[in-house]
């Protein structure tokens, strides 16, 4: 396979996307496509939601073949679930000796041709990405963002554009992908077990991420969760080795102008403080989202520094960015609204949340938020290898729900599911160890019903705004959330 530089003037370059369908590959098609490169791409004929962004920027998908590899293609990008000796289009061409790249790989050469910054930890850089982006739509910097899913805030779009000067990136750790990235700065959110097929133990994900901080270049700024031990201790392991690179701290624990300080929750809005600046809100649920919009408030204002600016005098342009986010797709998302059979409120939510930590701190920012409401939720599970070694995490992380529903497990084309030693009923079970109220329902259509029964009780006194239904993780379980939806539908 030859290698490609990319230009730093992309005008006219024909790059040709297979698996073009997927969250990162249209947003690199977005970034790509604004900046004056011709796109063409395959993918299968199954609708998905990124078939709109695609519209928008003038490209229809078209089926595998070889025939999609003409004369005028000059570089190839593929997404990592198709093989370079099985896909018809990527075997043309190896054929022709075009070159080829990993999304991964892509993004790191578009990161070249700015001032580049990724967004990484095993939580909340889809938010965190999100919100950095919708800040720096109210600021004078010329900056493009890349985001791992549609962004509101975006105009319903993964990427948000207004010049390349600074580019922020949401960067996966899977894999070790991330260190494809060229970062002048980085945030950090998190560091905990994950991805288990890949990263056995803690210390294998934890050195992922140490070498990631190590990229900075000499007086790099890594913006960490202070909050969060692996963070902690992902930055003082690589500032051992690299003491040129500056740590910069944003939580209760930080020091300096990004030290938080919680505020009331109130009207469906959260309030906070940054020591440095005062009071701002958001107008989406949980703790954790709190720290998101402080980590992308201190990423802003260290641009705004690094472009001549006082970020001091941008305040209010601060403020006014964090009150206009409202979330991303499949991120505390709210999908609809609906009656029961007794006239009482639903409000559906699809959230992405596929690990124990999210699970818990995504549900208790729900309890916080919809102080009023009874809480069910519907949970798949990702990964039979993420769920074994995570089990009783798992099972205890439901606390802030009032009922639960256990689906069976959603595999990954990257493991064995018959040497699993673990089922969606055996994390039931387990769940049953720490809620009163939690049931199986393997398909989805049993699901459902049962999710209609417990909508057909009255929620009572405790609960009198009704109920929040939440259907929870990696997998395709929203399904359920939008048969219920469909069926409440005769009630509205």
């Amino acid at each position: 396979m030859n290698s490609f530089s990319f230009p730093s003037d992309f005008t006219g370059v024909h790059f040709h996307f297979v698996g073009i369908k997927g969250t990162g590959m249209v947003a690199l098609v977005e970034i790509l496509h604004a900046r004056g490169a011709v796109i063409t791409g395959s993918d299968v004929s199954e609708r998905f939601y990124t078939d709109e962004i695609l519209e928008k920027c003038g490209i229809t998908a078209l089926p595998f073949s070889e025939k999609n590899i003409t004369e005028r293609v000059q570089c190839v990008i593929y997404s990592s679930a198709y093989s370079v000796e099985k896909n018809p289009d990527l075997i043309e061409a190896k054929k022709r000796n075009l070159p080829l790249m990993l999304y991964s790989e892509a993004l790191g050469a578009v990161s070249h041709a700015s001032y580049s910054c990724g967004v990484c930890g095993v939580h909340g850089k889809t938010t965190t990405t999100g919100l950095c982006g919708t800040l720096l739509r109210e600021l004078p910097l010329k900056s493009q963002v890349l985001a791992g899913s549609i962004i509101k805030s975006f105009d319903d779009s993964c990427v948000m554009t207004k010049g390349h000067e600074y580019f922020v990136a949401e960067t996966c750790e899977y894999q070790r992908h991330f260190m494809s990235f060229c970062p002048q700065k980085i945030i950090l959110t998190s560091v905990e077990s994950d991805h288990q097929d890949y990263y056995p133990t803690y210390e294998d994900i934890l050195q992922a991420f140490v070498d990631y901080i190590c990229k900075l270049p000499s007086g790099g700024q890594v913006i960490y969760c202070a909050d969060d031990k692996g963070a902690c201790e992902a930055v003082a392991r690589a500032q051992k080795t690299r003491s040129d690179i500056n740590a910069i701290g944003y939580g209760e624990h930080a020091t300096g102008d990004y030290k938080l300080s919680f505020g009331k929750v109130a009207g469906g809005v959260q309030y906070f403080t940054l020591a440095g600046f005062g009071e701002f809100s958001v107008c989406v649920p949980g703790a954790h989202n709190v720290r998101n919009a402080s980590a992308a408030v201190a990423l802003c204002a260290e641009l705004l520094k690094t472009s001549g600016k006082n970020p001091h005098d941008y305040t209010a342009d601060l403020t006014r960015g964090l009150r206009n986010f409202a979330g991303g797709k499949r991120r505390s998302e709210i999908v609809g609204r609906a009656k029961t059979s007794l006239g009482q409120d639903v409000i559906f939510i699809d959230d992405y949340g596929h690990h124990p930590t999210a699970i818990k701190t995504t549900l208790q920012g729900f309890k916080d938020f919809y102080k009023n409401h009874k809480i069910i939720v519907d949970f798949m599970s990702h990964t039979y290898t993420r769920t074994a070694a995570l089990l009783e995490e798992f099972a205890s992380s439901f606390d802030s729900a009032d009922k639960v529903i256990i689906n069976k497990i959603y595999g990954s084309a990257r493991e064995d599911a018959s040497a699993a030693n673990v089922t969606g009923e055996i994390l039931a079970d387990r769940t049953r160890a720490y809620h009163g109220d939690v049931s199986y329902a393997a398909e989805f259509d049993e699901a459902a019903e049962l999710g209609l029964h417990f909508l057909s009780e009255p929620s009572g006194d405790k609960f009198p705004d009704g109920y929040v239904f939440v259907t929870m993780g990696a997998g395709d379980n929203w399904k359920v959330g939008q048969k219920i939806l469909e069926k409440l539908a005769v009630f509205a």
